[in-house]
């Protein structure tokens, strides 16, 4: 389903997505903490609804990066069931055109096993994170629906952040750092009735300060066309953000875009998911010594 109009000078700035090879045999670096959404349908405004789900190569472009360098992806979400994919992301547009590698990685994703069982969240906050040495969280619209409040990914964020270990997050991803505010269902209330007051529940905001990146309103804007979404998002995760008391930076509509400060990586949108995945592992790989 072409939801996009994205011209080819828009595509060749992607890092080309090479087929997936055999992962090294090397001992584990350690584990990495992937967070998923438990979602599958996004409200919008006017009571219309869009089927989500998290974006292919957003998760396992990064994922993949990540076995290959040596760690060892465990995946959890907030129901512990098996996340669905965005079938719009299924596109070769998000590979350079390259249907043979858009194929590889469906199949890829196909062969994670642990995709189809993760762990739930409250189960990671129950046994503590002090095991994983970095965190993952691809994007897609899912976790506007339920990680940005949830109270174990706040829980979760808080743990790495006061640690100062690796947190990449990708998309629409940024999202959830507001579940590390005090209370993101009022700050998510208020976003959306549009009532001014957002900022002023954001005190205590641990990224309060950080610069980030996330998905562009232009991009968004592109994507609630009847072609897209079919409706209008309930806010922007640009201002949300900011509201909170980011500093968010995006570049030109689909253009790579990733920023790294102290430990927190964030990438724009799916044409950042090759440049993403590396600066991933090399801050992994940094923290590490």
């Amino acid at each position: 389903m072409n939801i996009f109009k994205i011209g080819a000078a828009a595509l060749a700035v992607a890092t080309t997505f090479a087929l997936p090879h055999t992962a090294s045999a090397a001992p584990s670096r350690g584990k990495v903490l992937v967070v998923m959404s438990s979602a599958h349908e996004l409200d919008l405004r006017d009571g219309k609804k869009y089927s989500t789900g998290y974006y292919l190569n957003e998760f396992v472009v990064p994922y993949r990066k990540l076995v290959e360098a040596g760690y060892e992806p465990v995946i959890a979400n907030p129901n512990g069931d098996m996340p669905v994919m965005d079938v719009n992301s299924n596109n070769k547009m998000f590979f350079e055109g390259d249907d043979a590698a858009r194929s590889a990685t469906e199949k890829y994703a196909q062969g994670i096993e642990q995709l189809k069982h993760p762990k739930t969240l409250s189960s990671v906050v129950s046994e503590g994170t002090s095991g994983y040495v970095g965190l993952f969280i691809p994007g897609g619209h899912a976790p506007m629906v339920d990680l940005l409040t949830d109270r174990n990914l706040g829980k979760i964020l808080t743990s790495f952040h006061q640690s100062g270990r690796p947190t990449g997050i990708i998309c629409h991803g940024p999202i959830v750092l507001l579940s590390a505010l005090p209370d993101p269902k009022a700050f998510v209330g208020s976003m959306i009735a549009g009532d001014g007051k957002a900022n002023s529940l954001a005190a205590g905001w641990p990224y309060a300060g950080y610069r980030v990146t996330v998905f562009s309103t232009g991009e968004e804007q592109q994507l609630e066309g009847p072609s897209g979404l079919g409706g209008n998002v309930q806010f922007y995760p640009v201002n949300a953000l900011a509201e909170a008391g980011a500093h968010v930076d995006t570049l030109a509509n689909w253009h790579s875009n990733v920023i790294v400060d102290r430990e927190l990586i964030t990438g724009q949108q799916p044409m950042s998911a090759p440049q993403f995945g590396d600066v991933l592992v090399k801050q992994l790989n940094a923290h590490r010594h």
